[in-house]
């Protein structure tokens, strides 16, 4: 990781590591914590494979679903690590996403507490690192993060 240009964040999730895989690839498990509640998402295309779609869609306080994330796949190693990216869109077309152009590495590692869950977002330039973070990267990831080990946990075994 850059610190000059990469964001990133990490946590123990006590839930097993295919559980949490799951949560990241079937769109009804990704739509219940990929956004900050009390938002709710929408997954219209999940096609996880190097070169896939991965759009989501925002609703705010009951009002109409719009758009949110339209980003491609560059790589998927399963139960192991995914990487996105919003420079590129599901089309394969260049993009300039609001508010930032960005690329995504979650990885997962068998932990013996459950899961250990890392995510680096790496940025073009500083400038773009500096945006993110003062928009509330750690507050809004970390959020979506807290979720999805929420999630999981309540599905793992006691």
């Amino acid at each position: 990781m850059n610190p000059d240009l990469d964001l990133g964040l990490e946590r123990i999730i006590r839930a097993p590591l295919a559980t949490v895989w799951n949560a990241w690839t079937d769109p009804s498990l990704l739509e219940q914590w990929w956004v900050p509640a009390p938002s709710r998402c929408r997954v219209d295309r999940l096609d996880l494979r190097p070169g896939g779609a991965f759009v989501t869609r925002l609703s705010d306080e009951g009002a109409e679903f719009v758009p949110h994330l339209d980003a491609c796949f560059l790589a998927v190693d399963e139960l192991e690590r995914i990487v996105f990216t919003n420079a590129i869109t599901s089309t394969w077309r260049p993009a300039n996403p609001a508010p930032v152009a960005m690329t995504a590495t979650i990885t997962l590692n068998d932990h013996p507490d459950g899961t250990d869950y890392r995510m680096v977002v790496r940025h073009g330039d500083p400038e773009a690192r500096a945006h993110h973070e003062k928009l509330g990267f750690a507050e809004g990831w970390g959020t979506v993060a807290g979720q999805l080990a929420a999630l999981t946990e309540s599905m793992a075994p006691r």
